[in-house]
């Protein structure tokens, strides 16, 4: 079985914007954990800008692109080093992969990025997906992924994924603001439809920014490409167990 799992700003961080890492620890440990059983696994993480605000001292996510870009290199970097030391802890090592939008709209640069990932795959590492926020301005200008949500999508399509599975911070997609006490979740969705759509709203958190409407999007570019997505609580990492043995986690998308 191979997965991809993404992981948004909002979950590896603390509202003061500082680094869960208790969270962090525990993904690293159940992925690490499910390779051990035979799960291939590719993580995709947000969190270089918000990583790099903090780590910087500032009060606010910079408001200008020349910020932003700094904030990520200086935060890509935090990001890696403890990847790296917690996947290192239960004996795997991370790959750091910096992808950008055009590289899926190019087929020599989409080849070299499929042979550099089951490369990866095949020395038995963790791929860990970014988007390159320090060079690709157009991404944080505005034509961004949606917190890697669409990302994710694309990653899953390039690995070869059986699931997706995004890890956000309600237990999954309601019919109704989630805040409402009347909203239900909808367990299965066999078609993303305008009702589900205006269900999702828009925007995200002050620390992430894709929200439920992104990863509606990225569930049409997965199932449309054969590829089931669940959409899961990112404070509840022991069930990504639960997920993978088929038991019904969160919101499942039946791919088409």
């Amino acid at each position: 079985m191979r997965l991809t799992v993404k992981v948004g700003t909002s979950t590896l961080t603390h509202e003061n914007g500082r680094l869960n890492i208790k969270r962090i620890d525990e993904l690293c440990r159940t992925l690490s954990d499910l390779k051990n059983g035979g799960v291939e696994i590719a993580l995709v993480t947000s969190g270089a800008i918000g990583v790099g605000v903090s780590k910087l001292g500032l009060a606010e996510r910079p408001r200008d692109t020349r910020g932003r870009q700094a904030a990520a290199a200086v935060g890509q970097c935090e990001l890696m080093n403890i990847y790296q030391k917690l996947f290192g802890e239960y004996g795997y090592i991370a790959a750091q992969m910096l992808l950008t939008r055009d590289i899926f709209y190019d087929s020599e640069r989409l080849s070299h990025a499929e042979n550099a990932v089951n490369a990866i795959f095949g020395y038995n590492a963790i791929p860990v997906i970014n988007e390159n926020d320090s060079v690709s301005v157009a991404e944080l200008e505005g034509e961004r992924f949606g917190d890697n949500d669409t990302l994710s999508a694309h990653v899953a399509k390039l690995c070869g994924a059986d699931l997706l599975i995004m890890l956000t911070d309600t237990d999954g997609l309601y019919d109704r603001n989630p805040k409402d006490p009347s909203a239900k979740l909808v367990t299965e969705v066999t078609e993303i439809t305008r009702e589900l759509e205006q269900a999702a709203g828009a925007a995200g958190t002050a620390r992430g920014t894709g929200g439920m409407a992104a990863k509606l999007q990225a569930a049409r570019v997965a199932t449309e490409a054969g590829i089931g997505v669940v959409i899961t609580n990112g404070n509840k990492i022991s069930e990504l167990y639960d997920i993978v043995k088929g038991e019904r986690v969160g919101t499942y998308f039946k791919p088409r």
